[in-house]
This record gives C-alpha cells, sequence and structure tokens, in this order.
C-alpha cells in the first residue's frame, strides 16, 4: 500500500506540474487572428506589386530599344553615302574628260580633212584631167 501511496503522490506532483506547464503554454500561445494574416498578406501583395512594376519598367526599355533598332549602323550609312558620292563625282570627271577627248578628236579629224581637202583642190586645180578621171571612178563605185 505505501507503493501504491507513493506512486499516486508521485502521479498527483506529475499531473498538477503538467497544468501549470499547460497553463504557461496557453499563455505562451500567440494567437492567429485574421489581422495578422492581413497584414502579412498585404506586405507580401505590396513587395510582389513592385517586384512587376520593375519587370515592367525592364520590359518598357526593351520594347523601346527594339522599336528604335536599326538593321544598319550609322556609320555603315555614312560610309556608303560617302562611298556613293565619291564614285558618282568619279564617273562624272571620266565621263567629262571622254567627253573632252572626243571633242579633241574630231577637231583634230575635221582639222585633217579641210587640210587633205584644201590639199586635194589645189591639186585637182594644176591637173583638171586627173580631176575628171577622179570623179568618173567616184561615180562609177556608187
Amino acid at each position: 500500500m505505501e507503493l501504491m501511496t507513493d506512486e499516486m503522490a508521485d502521479f498527483n506532483t506529475a499531473v498538477l506540474e503538467l497544468q501549470k506547464i499547460s497553463e504557461q503554454l496557453v499563455k505562451l500561445s500567440i494567437p492567429i487572428s485574421t489581422e495578422a494574416l492581413e497584414k502579412t498578406l498585404h506586405v507580401f501583395l505590396k513587395k510582389q506589386e513592385e517586384e512587376n512594376w520593375l519587370k515592367n519598367e525592364v520590359l518598357k526599355g526593351i520594347e523601346m530599344k527594339i522599336k528604335h533598332a536599326r538593321l544598319i549602323p550609322d556609320y555603315l550609312l555614312i560610309l556608303f553615302g560617302t562611298l556613293g558620292i565619291i564614285s558618282l563625282g568619279l564617273l562624272g570627271y571620266f565621263w567629262y574628260t571622254v567627253q573632252k577627248i572626243e571633242d579633241e578628236k574630231f577637231e583634230i579629224y575635221r582639222m585633217v580633212m579641210e587640210s587633205e581637202s584644201a590639199n586635194y583642190k589645189e591639186y585637182f586645180s594644176k591637173n583638171p584631167e586627173i580631176k575628171a578621171d577622179y570623179c568618173q571612178w567616184l561615180e562609177g563605185e556608187k
């Protein structure tokens, strides 16, 4: 019986200790309310909204870069433009020099023909019988 009373006393002390710990737990426990949940959710949603805004700004920047992007850079356009102008200038210069050379050739040809014509006239005026034969020969070729 003594053993049983000792065991009951130990059990009783253990129950009392459990009650004390249970009361402390009830006092220490943090009550979960909707207010704390809403506050935490609001903070999370705010952070998420800021991140979305930053992403949208980055995407807008990329879109603007794509809209203003060029397939051919400016320096290549300038380079090809100057090469085109230089080539047109050279073509014009060469065409002008060719025309001048042709004009000079034609002038020399005209001078030769006039001098030959003058020589023929002088020769034919000195030898009229040869002129008649020459005219006859020209008509025979036609």
